[in-house]
Formats: C-alpha cells, structure tokens, sequence
C-alpha cells in the first residue's frame, strides 16, 4: 500500500513554558495510538513545538486501512433454534442487524460453546477520512488541568488556537480543529517574519519555518542551540554558565529564535549568598547565572536568552540591567532585616501556623521531631543536644522574609541565618540537609546531624497523615508522603543506619500522643490503627526503588518479605545473586518452597519443640537434622556481624539431605508423633536457610 508523510500542526497563542514539552509529547503520543488503533501502520511520529505551535509528523503512514475479516458473533446455537429446528427471536434479530437471513449464518465453536456467527469482508477506510476524529481525540486528552474558550467559539484549549495545518504528502486534508479549517498554511516568527508561509509537503515544514519565518521548530535542535549560545557568551566573559536543566527546558519554549545577551549587576550584591543571587536570576527573570571559569564562585553577570534578532542588542541588555537591579536590591533588603533577629526569636511565630488542622501548628510538629530526634542520636551514639537543637530551629527560616519572597529557598536560608546568629556549622548545615533528598536523584545530608532531622521529620509526616487517615490515592499527594518514604529508605540504606522501620513508626506515634502544645493536635487521630498502613507504604517505596536499582522482583521480594532494616537491603540482596550462581541455589529454593507449603497446609504455624533425633525412623531425616544443626551455629554468628553472603552460602549445604529427605521420608505419617516431629524438622531447616533471605521466593 502506498505512504505518505503527514504534518498537523496546531498554531495558537503563546503556550504555557512549563508545560510545553509535555503537551508536544502527549499530542504525539495521542496521534500514534489514534493510527494504531485504526491498524494505519506508519514509521516514525515526531513531535515538534514552540511558544505558538504544536506539531507531529508521521513518516510513511499508509494511506488506507488493509481490507479485513469482520466476525460478529450472535446467539449461543443452544438459544438460536427451539425443539423442532426453528430459529428463534434472538436467531432472527441477529440475522436482521447483519442483512442476511439465518440460513445465511455460520456456526463456531468457541471455549463457552457453539454459537451463531456472521463473516464478512469489510472495506478499509481512506486515512483522510479518519485523521479528523483521530487529530481531536488526541487534542481532548491533553494534559490540560484548565482549558479556555475565546471569542465566541464553542472550542476549548490551554490558549486561543489561531490556525491549523493538516497535510497528507502534498494534499491538505480538510479537518475542523478547534474551531479553524485546516490549511497548508502556517506563520512564521510574530515579528521577524508574522507573514503566511506556505508549505507544499510535511518535507518543506522544518526547512521554511527555519530559512524563511525565523521558527526553529525542532524542539532539540532550539535547546541545544540555546546551550550552546549560553556557553559561547559566557565563555566571552572569561566564565562558565551555570545552566539548570529545568531552566533550560523552560527557556526553549519561550523562543522561537533564540539569541543569548549578556548583562551585569553591581559587584556589591556579590556579598549576597549565591543562593539568592540564583534564584533571582533563575526563577525570576529566566537569565543563567556566570560563574568564575575555575570554581563554584559567581560572577556580577547573567546571560539571558532574547526571542528576536535585535538591530539594538545592547537596549535588550540594558532593559535586562534594569530590571534585575530592584530584584537583587530588595533581596538585599530582606537579607539585612532577616539578619537582624536572632535566628532562634523566629520560633515564636511557629504557634500562630497550622502545620494540619487536626496535627496541630509547626510548633507543635517542632516538639515531636525535637523529642523524635533525640530518641534516634542516642539510638545511633550520636549527639543528642546537637539534633535537638537543629530540630527547634529547622521551620525558622519559613518566617523570613527572604523565603517569603523565594520559598524554594527554605532551608538553605536557614543555613545561612544559623550561621549569622553563632550556631554551630553541624545545626546550621542539617537546617538545609533536612529536606534532602528535595526530588529524585538528588544529594543525601552529609552531616549526621542533617540525616537524624531529615527522618525525623519525614516519619512525623508520614504518621500523621497516616493517622488522619489521609492516604495519597493516584496522583494525589498533597504532603509528599512518597517522597518522604523514598528519602526515609535511602538515608537509612546508604548510610547503614541501623534503625528499624517499625520501631521508628511506634516512637513517632507515642509523641503525637504526648503532644502538649496545643490541646486538639491529637483530637479525632487514631493513629495505632494505621501503623501497619505507614509500613506497607514505606516497604511498597522500597521494592520500587530497589528494582529501579537494577535489582529482580524476585530478589526483592526475597528480601523485603523479613522485613529487614533498610541498612541491610543492598547487603542482603548482594548475598542473594552470589546465592544465586551457586549450583545447590534453584534446588534449595525449591525445596524451600515445598517446605513453605507443606507447613502452611498442615496448619501447624509453628513449633513448641525442636525436632527429636529419637523420634526419627529413616536415615534421611537424620541426616537433615544432623546437616542443619552443624551449620546453625556458624550461621547466627555471620548473621550477628552482618556476614550476609557467607551466611546463605553456608546453608546451600542443605540442597543434598534435603533432597534425600523429600526423595525418601514421608512427612504426612500417619502416626502423629512421627508427623510432629518431621513439622518440627522442617521448621528447623525453615528458620535456617531464611535468615538472609526468603529464598522460597527464588524457586521459578
């Protein structure tokens, strides 16, 4: 069948930055899964995107469906005739609704029976007949959280749509889009070239845009230009650009035409902390701040990314100057007025916040990871004092002005202010670490005392909201309780922090339960109710993350069923894959899941007494029990010293007796001593060969 290329392109007013790209991707995505749903076979489906258009090309797409078999399947035969062979109401509805008589109908077996079935062959459809429901339907599945109507159109979108191109090789393809006819006519830049460019194939698209109507299309191509002029002009500066990959996302939906100027401050705002300094520039005025070529150290200027070729580069620049001036002067402002309180006098105002209604205010959550804090340096020999403190001053920095103005700042200003008002480095350092890790794949805290907050904080969190019986549901996560438990279990595991996650449940609640600052932070809570809900969220956060590890789900799953301390997860699955190469290993697991079988059906859950060599009649289990008891001694000592790989290992000497064992002795005796004593047996060897992991979870 013949193919042809396909461009559709939707021209609006500017677009949302932020949400750009994943508009261009989702409208892709839309128009693939519309062809294939329709079996329209095609090559590639790119997405392309600017401030003002959203497009796809779709390379070699058939021009028509495949002429297919059609089966519709009617009554069950049992339904369709009566006693004397004649056909039934059901039988000649079914008939009438294919055309044709029931003489005319097929018979079919299928899995439920003999039914009545209609074959027939089924004309394909042209693709140009198709493309409008298909290029609508994706549109009305757009991401879009508040869409708009202008004029006064019955049309819908994120911005007022202006025109549409749809063209099929080179024959446009008449579709209603959002209140336009489609066209081969689309618009170059707003101001180099505002005028109609007319496009003779999807081939010409990327070209006369570019050449012609100053519009490069391609998003990739505009955002590696933009690095790359970002780089340049900064470079000319005898400096580096400090390019953040968000920023940069950002800035190439808000050009079409991207040119970098360079601009400068005074030097005297360089006393400011570089923080400061960035978010300006960064999220403010959209500019990349210059640091010195050879260290993190920022320099008095920025590089900001124009949309048009200006014939006067330097007014842009000095519009820039202009504007950036007050920013950084006001931020000046807030750093000297924050600076002139003690830190700690900003503890007041955490009475007048409510941290949840029903949790109490900051300060009331302040005194529980205070208390919380304590309880883990003490579980882990550090300073107790030392976390305290950070843990009174940690929601300080929320009243300043500073954060007011850049609340993606907290945290770090409070490092900041720590250290004015004469705290010590490692307090000062933990008011910043307590959020970390702030998204995925970011820093852990470095200090100790930063990492005792961090999970301070976040299982307090997770409690509560626990308790109240606020579970995230979907995308719905208001207090990002996923983030916490992610943060929670990559503290606990890369820094081997030896705390238990059930235990540090249990302590969080018994100081909501002790909360005295403010008398309704418990009221309506049942929080013991949920503690086991708190666990299975933070366990489900740690099988995710520890298969995005490179980690099997069966490994896993080996692993997290005990329940171990998150400090031992990388161990123990390490013990697991060398387990794994080990010959005895499928069969041992096997063997194990019998076990686990064979327990569990008996209904015997466990055992009040160990398994007694006398009571045993067959060599086999003799020597099942002699192998298990030589080994489990060694075992509990490797166990004890974290000796997790040397442990499993050890106990793949069981693959032989326990093989012998099952080939040779029947474990349901009739006589129920014998029985007993074989259950008793098998939870020995049970107990043992699961220490580091439940390897019934390996068999295949």
């Amino acid at each position: 069948m013949r193919t042809k290329d396909l461009l559709i392109e939707i021209g609006t007013e500017e677009l949302p930055p932020k949400a750009l790209k994943r508009l261009a991707e989702a409208f892709a995505d839309g128009i693939r899964i519309g062809l294939e749903n329709q079996t329209l076979k095609h090559k590639a489906c790119q997405w392309y995107a600017t401030p003002r258009r959203l497009a796809v090309i779709v390379s070699k797409l058939v021009t028509g469906q495949k002429d297919h078999e059609v089966i519709k399947r009617g009554p069950a035969l049992a339904a369709a005739f009566d006693s004397a062979g004649n056909p039934s109401k059901a039988a000649e509805g079914f008939a009438r609704s294919c055309g044709i008589e029931v003489s005319a109908l097929e018979k079919q077996e299928t899995d439920k029976g003999l039914f009545l079935i209609y074959r027939c062959m089924e004309t394909g459809k042209q693709t140009t007949d198709l493309l409008t429901e298909i290029i609508n339907t994706a549109l009305n599945k757009l991401p879009i959280p508040k869409r708009m109507r202008w004029a006064d159109r019955e049309a819908e979108f994120v911005r007022p749509v202006h025109w549409s191109v749809v063209l099929f090789g080179n024959d446009v393809v008449s579709c209603d889009i959002l209140g336009t006819r489609s066209d081969r006519i689309t618009y170059g830049h707003r101001f180099h070239y505002p005028k109609p460019i007319r496009l003779s194939s999807p081939k010409q698209y990327l070209s006369k845009l570019k050449d012609k109507g100053y519009v490069i299309a391609d998003f990739a191509e505009r955002k590696q230009l933009i690095l790359s002029i970002a780089t340049e002009a900064a470079q000319a500066c005898a400096g580096r650009a400090l390019i953040d990959p968000d920023l940069l996302d950002e800035v190439t939906s808000l050009v079409e035409w991207p040119v970098a100027i360079t601009g400068s401050f005074e030097q005297k705002f360089l006393e400011l902390p570089a923080e400061v300094l960035i978010a300006t520039m960064q999220e403010h005025q959209k500019y990349f701040p210059v640091a010195e070529t050879d260290s993190d150290k920022l320099m008095s200027r920025f590089i900001t990314i124009a949309n048009i070729a200006s014939t006067q580069p330097e007014q842009i620049t000095l519009g820039n100057e202009r504007v950036i001036r007050p920013r950084l002067t006001d931020a000046a402002f807030f750093w000297r007025r924050d600076c002139s309180l003690p830190f700690a006098s900003y503890a007041e105002k955490l009475k007048d916040v409510v941290f949840q209604k029903q949790l109490g205010t900051l300060a009331d959550k302040t005194e529980r990871v205070q208390k919380l804090s304590a309880w883990i340096a003490n579980k882990l020999n550090q300073d107790a004092a030392l976390a305290e403190r950070a843990a009174a001053l940690a929601k300080c920095d929320l009243f300043t002005s500073m954060v007011g103005e850049f609340p993606e700042l907290q945290g770090v200003m409070g490092r900041y202010y720590a250290l004015v008002s004469g705290e010590p480095e490692e307090v000062a350092r933990a008011l910043d670490e307590q959020y970390m890790p702030r998204f995925a794949g970011d820093q852990l805290p470095a200090s100790t005392t930063g990492r005792i907050i961090a999970i301070a904080d976040k299982i307090d969190t997770l409690v509560g909201i626990f308790g109240i019986g606020q579970i995230p549901t979907g995308d719905k996560d208001p207090f990002a309780l996923r983030r916490a438990a992610i943060g929670i279990l990559r503290i606990l595991s890369d820094f081997r922090l030896p705390l238990e996650l059930d235990e540090l449940i249990v302590k969080s609640r018994l100081f909501y339960t002790a909360g005295t600052l403010a008398p309704y932070s418990t009221v309506d809570i049942e929080i013991s109710k949920n503690l086991g809900e708190v666990l299975r969220f933070i366990t489900e956060r740690a099988r995710n993350y520890l298969r995005e590890q490179g980690y099997s789900p069966s490994e896993v799953e080996s692993v997290i069923d005990l329940n171990p301390k998150p400090s031992e997860y990388v161990d123990r699955l390490d013990a697991v894959r060398s387990f794994l190469q080990l010959p005895e290993a499928a069969g041992l697991a096997e063997a194990d899941k019998r076990i686990r079988n064979i327990i569990s059906k008996s209904g015997v859950d466990s055992v009040a007494v160990k398994a007694n060599e006398s009571q045993m009649q067959q060599d086999q289990e003799i020597s099942l029990l002699s192998a298990t008891r030589s080994i489990h001694e060694q075992v509990e000592i490797l166990m004890q010293t974290s000796k997790f790989r040397e442990a499993l290992i050890l106990t793949a000497r069981l693959h032989g007796p326990v093989t012998a064992f099952f080939d040779h002795v029947m474990v349901n005796a009739e006589d129920e001593t014998l029985r007993r004593n074989r259950f008793a047996l098998l939870h020995e060897v049970a107990n043992l060969t699961n220490r580091v992991a439940n390897i019934s979870k390996l068999a295949s």
